[in-house]
């Protein structure tokens, strides 16, 4: 849940590392610190706080030109955000920075301390720095080596020696590292955004390769010190895609995106109106010999996954099961050979969701990832992907990856479905059209972005500490998403309820003044929702009503109403989550809160 950028090479080190950090304070963080290399030795400078106060003390250092060091942002696991729990961590003889968690740390540390180190921090990476320290004999590779024999957990390790001031060492376990490869020198760091304006050429670390980077070389071992030939990739993202454009915040800019990124998702994935997964390399009836499915993620991904499944028994009929990551391991599931397995992830990182895929695959269960990084752990590990097509999603909040994720878990709910025979060639011909048709709706939706603003002041969320979203169906599934991305970033406390379990406790917080999202699209079932949304009327609650055209409401429950474009129920979501990132945006922004860094938020969650 941190980020890595280390750099030697031609150029002044201390800038680059500063703009690379600055690429990745999307991901969260609390502190952030460098390690520079020279001629006097290392110096290592540190910061709780904002990017802007490290810099701050960098600009203090003497003028010694240093060409190589490692920096890092935190975000704390282990320890407060301090000065002193922030990365790097170091000894006399080394400097590292570390993304992950060490398990046995505490072994660790009173090994240690019997050795007569001592601690400065409250953090598990600082045991790994004393480690290094200990079974460092002037070969970086053995003491490497012997200090991943003695650690437990994950890790993405970068790492500078005192007596080799032009060189870097990185290790990875379970959290990303990649190798990027300039004219002026080579990089290394956890995330592609971070050497974007520098190089698109990059390696991705493998597990447990160490390797050894200096200004003109890169080489990478195994354990057993074995040379590794490893192919050079090209990034396909662009420096303009990572950025704000015109737009004041990332967030905005990504809700912005979807209609872009829903067609680039869908439109490669058609043949003549009908799905075509072959270029995925999915073979021919892949789903056929299946008679369960998981969906198994974390966060705004299990909010998809839940769509995922009311659309797959929808259309298909297949019992499907939706999982949180975390929880998985531990219930001992009950797997067999003809299930599949469904990962999603927007990083393709997510460390509980990347421990559930290999618990999958060590039982032989079929899997499938879908996630937005090609070359991510889940990408690489699963049996087949599918690959959303949000491009770079830079604000902590997710938007635009979980809006092509439904895109994805549509059309996939819909080629299973007539590959089991549910639905008909031309039954999933007009599905698709409507889909298509939904994308325009969007475009109309986002237009109307200061109809959602006006709400979010007339509510006045500036002095709203509770709030509650109700629905029934697809509008509850939505609800949830709508509630997990307010909290996310207005820290609103809110929370989701289906409409109908209102009465069994729930009611009981409702009183004078409270503000109840009401989402009703569903015409089937539209007079039940309105019979609880005017029992929480009764109770003195504002109502703030999403429905679809044409649907008929009385006028008293109108005053903060977003009527959406008239559309198949099984496509309201895409429609209805449009309005409530708008919703949650303009919250946060009456609120005063920094949107694209929420408090105590990351973009990828790389420990479990």
């Amino acid at each position: 849940m941190c980020g890595i950028v280390a750099y030697v090479g031609k150029e002044m080190a201390e800038p680059i590392l500063i703009d690379g950090l600055a690429r990745l304070e999307y991901r969260g963080y609390d502190s952030a610190g460098l390690s520079l290399a020279g001629k006097n030795g290392i110096v290592t400078v540190k910061s709780q706080g904002r990017l802007q106060q490290l810099k701050e003390r960098v600009g203090q250092l003497d003028s010694e030109d240093r060409f190589c060091g490692i920096a890092h942002t935190r975000w704390a696991s282990h320890g407060k955000p301090s000065d002193a729990n922030a990365h790097p961590h170091y000894t006399e003889k080394v400097s590292l920075v570390h993304n992950g968690i060490i398990e046995n740390y505490l072994d660790l540390k009173n090994f240690a301390q019997n050795n007569n180190y001592d601690f400065l921090s409250e953090t598990d990476t600082e045991t790994v720095a004393k480690l290094l320290d200990y079974f460092y004999q002037g070969n970086p590779f053995s003491a490497i080596k012997k200090v991943i024999e003695k650690i437990e957990g994950s890790y993405a390790l970068a790492i500078l020696f005192a007596d080799r001031p032009k060189e870097i060492y990185g290790i990875r376990k379970d959290s990303p590292l990649i190798i990027g490869l300039g004219q002026t020198g080579n990089w290394l760091a956890s995330d592609l955004t971070a050497i974007l304006p520098y190089t698109k050429q990059y390696i991705l670390l493998e597990e447990n390769e160490i390797v050894q980077i200096q200004e003109n070389e890169v080489k990478i071992y195994s354990l057993e010190r074995e040379m590794k030939e490893k192919k050079v990739q090209q990034m396909n993202w662009s420096l303009e895609e990572a950025q704000k454009n015109h737009f004041p915040h990332f967030m905005l800019k990504e809700i912005f995106d979807q209609p872009t990124a829903l067609k680039n998702t869908l439109f490669p994935r058609l043949r003549k109106n009908q799905i075509d997964f072959r270029q995925d390399g999915l073979p021919e009836n892949f789903f056929l010999p299946f008679k369960k499915i998981f969906f198994v993620a974390c966060g705004t991904a299990m909010h998809a996954g839940n769509i995922g499944k009311f659309l797959i028994e929808s259309f298909s009929r297949i019992p499907t099961e939706v999982d949180f990551a975390s929880e998985f391991r531990y219930r001992n599931p009950i797997l067999k050979q003809d299930d599949l397995m469904i990962f999603i992830s927007q990083s393709g990182e997510t460390a509980d969701t990347l421990a559930a895929l290999r618990l999958a695959k060590s039982k032989g269960i079929c899997t499938l990832a879908i996630v937005n990084a090609v070359n991510s752990s889940i990408a690489r590990e699963a049996d087949y992907l599918l690959m959303t097509h949000a491009g770079p999603e830079i604000a902590v909040a997710s938007t635009k990856a979980f809006s092509t994720q439904l895109i994805l878990l549509f059309i996939l709910a819909l080629h299973l479905a007539q590959q089991k025979q549910a639905m008909t060639k031309d039954e999933v011909s007009l599905a698709v059209s409507s889909l298509k048709n939904s994308i325009v709706d969007i475009e109309g939706i986002l237009n109307r972005k200061e109809e959602v603003q006006q709400i979010v002041q007339k509510l006045d969320l500036l002095h709203t500490e509770h709030l509650f979203f109700i629905g029934r169906g697809l509008d509850y599934l939505v609800g949830l998403e709508a509630s997990l991305k307010l909290k996310e970033i207005s820290y609103i406390h809110s929370e989701a309820y289906a409409a109908g379990e209102l009465k069994h406790g729930t009611i009981a917080l409702i009183e004078e003044g409270s503000i109840v999202v009401a989402i009703a699209t569903d015409e089937n079932i539209l007079a039940k929702t309105i019979s609880n949304i005017k029992e929480v009327v009764a109770r003195g609650a504002k109502i703030f009503l999403v429905i679809a055209e044409g649907m008929e409401v009385e006028d008293s429950l109108l005053e903060y109403c977003f009527v959406l474009p008239k559309t198949e129920k099984t496509l309201s979501p895409f429609l209805s989550t449009v309005v409530f990132q708008l919703f949650a945006y303009y919250a946060a922004m009456e609120r005063g809160c920094d949107v694209d860094k929420p408090k105590n938020l990351a973009k990828s969650v790389t420990i479990e």
